[in-house]
Protein backbone atom coordinates (compact mmCIF):
# COMPACT_ATOMS: atom_id res chain seq x y z
CA UNK A 1 0.00 0.00 0.00
CA UNK A 2 2.60 2.34 1.00
CA UNK A 3 5.34 3.98 -1.32
CA UNK A 4 3.01 3.91 -4.61
CA UNK A 5 3.82 5.96 -7.19
CA UNK A 6 2.69 9.34 -7.41
CA UNK A 7 1.05 10.10 -11.05
CA UNK A 8 3.90 11.65 -13.66
CA UNK A 9 1.65 14.79 -14.34
CA UNK A 10 1.03 16.06 -10.39
CA UNK A 11 2.72 18.53 -8.95
CA UNK A 12 3.68 19.90 -5.57
CA UNK A 13 1.21 21.80 -4.31
CA UNK A 14 2.22 22.43 -0.79
CA UNK A 15 5.68 21.17 1.72
CA UNK A 16 5.70 21.22 5.25
CA UNK A 17 8.30 23.15 7.63
CA UNK A 18 11.15 20.52 8.69
CA UNK A 19 9.19 18.59 11.89
CA UNK A 20 10.86 16.82 14.74
CA UNK A 21 9.78 15.70 17.95
CA UNK A 22 9.11 18.87 19.72
CA UNK A 23 7.27 20.61 17.16
CA UNK A 24 5.09 17.71 14.97
CA UNK A 25 1.64 18.14 14.51
CA UNK A 26 -0.42 15.89 17.04
CA UNK A 27 -2.74 14.73 13.96
CA UNK A 28 0.63 12.92 12.83
CA UNK A 29 0.86 10.71 15.45
CA UNK A 30 -2.58 9.64 15.25
CA UNK A 31 -4.77 8.13 13.16
CA UNK A 32 -5.14 10.26 10.08
CA UNK A 33 -5.78 10.08 5.89
CA UNK A 34 -4.36 12.50 3.24
CA UNK A 35 -7.27 13.95 1.57
CA UNK A 36 -9.42 13.04 -1.87
CA UNK A 37 -6.74 13.65 -5.02
CA UNK A 38 -3.83 13.98 -2.85
CA UNK A 39 -0.14 11.81 -2.14
CA UNK A 40 1.54 12.93 0.90
CA UNK A 41 5.39 12.31 0.40
CA UNK A 42 7.18 11.96 3.39
CA UNK A 43 10.59 12.80 3.18
CA UNK A 44 13.35 12.16 6.49
CA UNK A 45 16.66 13.78 6.58
CA UNK A 46 17.80 12.52 10.03
CA UNK A 47 17.07 9.72 12.27
CA UNK A 48 14.01 7.06 11.45
CA UNK A 49 10.02 7.69 10.78
CA UNK A 50 8.01 4.51 11.01
CA UNK A 51 5.01 4.65 8.98
CA UNK A 52 2.00 2.49 9.58
CA UNK A 53 -0.62 2.19 7.64
CA UNK A 54 -4.25 1.20 8.25
CA UNK A 55 -7.30 -0.37 6.32
CA UNK A 56 -9.88 2.12 7.47
CA UNK A 57 -10.71 4.94 10.44
CA UNK A 58 -11.16 2.13 13.05
CA UNK A 59 -8.79 -0.42 12.64
CA UNK A 60 -6.37 -1.04 15.11
CA UNK A 61 -3.64 -2.95 14.20
CA UNK A 62 -1.48 -1.80 10.74
CA UNK A 63 -1.91 -3.63 7.68
CA UNK A 64 1.20 -1.62 6.25
CA UNK A 65 4.33 -1.21 8.87
CA UNK A 66 6.79 1.17 6.71
CA UNK A 67 10.24 2.54 8.30
CA UNK A 68 11.80 5.21 6.06
CA UNK A 69 15.32 6.02 7.44
CA UNK A 70 17.88 9.35 6.43
CA UNK A 71 17.66 10.53 3.32
CA UNK A 72 14.97 8.05 1.95
CA UNK A 73 11.50 8.91 1.44
CA UNK A 74 7.85 6.75 1.13
CA UNK A 75 4.41 7.88 -0.22
CA UNK A 76 0.98 7.47 1.45
CA UNK A 77 -1.53 7.38 -1.00
CA UNK A 78 -5.15 9.59 -1.53
CA UNK A 79 -7.56 8.94 1.76
CA UNK A 80 -5.67 6.18 3.12
CA UNK A 81 -5.41 5.94 7.10
CA UNK A 82 -1.91 6.22 8.84
CA UNK A 83 0.07 7.35 11.75
CA UNK A 84 3.76 8.19 12.34
CA UNK A 85 6.23 7.49 15.35
CA UNK A 86 9.36 9.52 15.52
CA UNK A 87 12.95 8.49 16.58
CA UNK A 88 14.57 10.82 18.88
CA UNK A 89 16.56 12.56 16.66
CA UNK A 90 13.94 12.34 13.49
CA UNK A 91 13.62 15.50 11.06
CA UNK A 92 11.36 15.29 7.74
CA UNK A 93 8.70 17.26 6.00
CA UNK A 94 6.14 16.63 3.91
CA UNK A 95 5.37 17.09 0.14
CA UNK A 96 1.52 17.20 -0.55
CA UNK A 97 1.07 16.33 -4.51
CA UNK A 98 -2.19 16.87 -6.26
CA UNK A 99 -3.12 16.68 -10.08
CA UNK A 100 -5.30 19.77 -9.33
CA UNK A 101 -4.52 23.09 -7.94
CA UNK A 102 -5.33 22.94 -3.79
CA UNK A 103 -4.87 26.26 -2.80
CA UNK A 104 -6.75 26.92 0.50
CA UNK A 105 -7.92 23.16 1.10
CA UNK A 106 -7.01 20.84 3.55
CA UNK A 107 -4.19 18.39 2.44
CA UNK A 108 -5.56 15.41 5.10
CA UNK A 109 -8.03 14.63 7.71
CA UNK A 110 -7.33 14.11 11.30
CA UNK A 111 -9.99 11.42 12.96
Amino acid sequence: MSHQRIPADWTIQRSTPFFTKDNVPAALLTHHNTAEGVFGQLCVMEGVVTYYGFADSEATEPEVTVVINAVQFATSPPEYWHRIKLSPDAQFNINFWSEKDKTGQAMFNSK
